[in-house]
């Protein structure tokens, strides 16, 4: 993996009332969509084991130009539907992640 890229989307879903439902919704519509929209490589989520409220998901690129060109063309939609959907519930921060070293045990 090393020299891949990752976009991660950190969220946070305040009321644990509202998890099920996100958890759907990222699961079902969210993460295709995305998948489809930036055409990386390959998408995944999972939820923070010591903060339940965190939820974060990758989304992997070949290399930093791809990724900037990718999502610079695709976030502002993306961004849009998850406001129109969530609101001021889930608030969320966007990075890329440089992968610079890997190794398998």
């Amino acid at each position: 993996m090393k020299g891949k890229d990752i976009f991660m989307v950190r969220a946070v879903i305040a009321n644990p009332d509202d998890r099920p439902g996100f958890d759907e919704w990222y699961e079902k519509e969210h993460l295709p969509d995305a998948l489809i929209a930036f055409g990386c490589e390959r998408a995944w989520r999972s939820w923070s084991k010591s903060d339940a409220s965190v939820h974060i998901a990758f989304y992997e690129f070949p290399n930093v130009a791809t990724t900037e060109s990718s999502t610079a063309a695709a976030v502002s939609d993306l961004v849009a539907e998850f406001d129109r959907v969530w609101g001021d519930k889930v608030t969320g921060t966007r990075d890329v992640l440089v992968v610079v070293g890997e190794i398998s045990g």
